[in-house]
């Protein structure tokens, strides 16, 4: 699944670990997110909508339309 994590994050001026802080997940959680090697958990993907107060769907794609 693509993602905007590491685009969002960097607009924020926020390092993996202060990102993995405000969800509370770690920061290797944050970086499999980033790279495309983990999707997040629903509660998770909704976790990260709140905090850069966006839809999941600007967030995250799964290719499909």
């Amino acid at each position: 699944m693509n993602n905007r994590l590491k685009v969002l994050r960097a607009m924020n001026d926020w390092s993996q670990a202060e990102l993995a802080a405000r969800l509370d997940v770690s920061r290797q959680a944050v970086n499999a997110i980033e790279t495309g090697k983990h999707d997040p958990s629903l509660p998770l993907a909704f976790r990260i909508a709140r905090l850069f107060n966006m839809p999941i769907e600007e967030i995250f794609d799964d290719g499909h339309e």
